[in-house]
């Protein structure tokens, strides 16, 4: 199975560089800032299951794409999904599945309209990885989980041999017949985590040393009640998980959109939050945590974007 990794950076990177380790066929498609650091240093990983140090990657730019790949990962940031869309495009034929890891639900909508649902299966991940300036991959914790499933019964039989291609190759990865309902679940999550710990602009275990892990608690319970009116309600285990997460004394657990917001980087808060609360049936709250964590977000987009044109 011939496999097209859509960047090479912190999460595609890793899983491409596990998959390229336990002898697949992969390629990068990366653009040439990228191409020159992977030329330079090669592909570098570094995590507590191992690192890996490949030099010379496959690589392609998006001009030499021909559409003779099996399976397409795609790890982008929310904001860059167009520009995604458009680079591997020409990879995507008839036979070919997208797997897609990002969160949220509104990509898959995105991706759809572009080739079809029946190329484009549910896909998350759990991972925490970042890239350094010189291009490398930081793996921290003690996961790296990746699950996958079809999302009609057309894709049933062609997801068996995915299963073969990211089965053994240095993660966990799992197939799920309920792939739209552990999708939501994460989202449901995802955007908790990112609401509350923007919003205070702290870590869990700071939020519960202010004595507000009762905001945290209503900010996943709204979140979870968005999920379950769009007809995915979270199990019990996920919302217990996500509770324990958001209320844990002396956490340092911050959602990766805080540290956008440090960085003075852009955000995912349109896909992650916004679209959410478009979900909502509910009639609307002026005081819905949710809606004044997006608000805070939006602000500090504005804010960034004015301060861009000055400079």
């Amino acid at each position: 199975m011939r496999i097209l990794v859509v960047g090479a950076g912190a999460i595609g990177g890793y899983f491409g560089a596990r998959l390229l380790k336990a002898g697949r066929d992969v390629t990068f498609l990366v653009r040439a800032k990228r191409a020159a650091q992977l030329a330079a240093i090669g592909l570098i990983v570094k995590s507590p299951f191992g690192d890996i140090d490949w030099p010379a990657p496959p690589t392609i730019s998006a001009d030499r794409l021909a559409k003779n790949f099996d399976l397409i990962i795609l790890s982008c940031k929310a904001y860059d999904l167009d520009g995604a869309i458009e680079s591997f495009a020409p990879a995507v034929g008839p036979g070919a599945l997208i797997l897609p890891l990002l969160n949220g639900m509104r990509h898959l909508d995105a991706l759809d309209q572009s080739f079809g649902a029946e190329q484009v299966l549910g896909g998350l991940c759990s991972i925490s990885t970042t890239l350094d300036a010189e291009g490398r991959i930081h793996h921290f914790g003690n996961f790296h989980n990746l699950a996958y499933g079809a999302r009609s019964v057309g894709q049933a039989e062609r997801v068996a041999s995915i299963g073969a291609a990211l089965s053994n190759a240095g993660f966990d990865e799992r197939r799920s017949d309920k792939i739209a309902l552990e999708m939501w679940e994460k989202w449901t999550f995802i955007a908790a985590a990112a609401s509350i710990t923007c919003l205070m602009r702290a870590a869990a275990g700071d939020i519960a040393a202010a004595g507000a892990s009762d905001l945290a608690i209503a900010t996943l319970d709204e979140c979870a009640g968005i999920a379950a009116d769009n007809g995915y309600a979270p199990r019990e285990p996920s919302i217990i998980r996500g509770r324990t997460m958001l209320t844990a004394p002396g956490s340092e657990f911050v959602a990766s959109m805080l540290r956008d917001v440090e960085r003075g980087a852009p955000t995912e808060a349109d896909h992650i939050i916004g679209d959410l609360l478009q979900r909502s049936k509910a009639e609307p709250d002026p005081f819905s945590l949710l809606r004044i964590a997006y608000a805070h977000l939006k602000a500090y987009e504005a804010r960034r974007a004015r301060e861009a044109q000055k400079a």
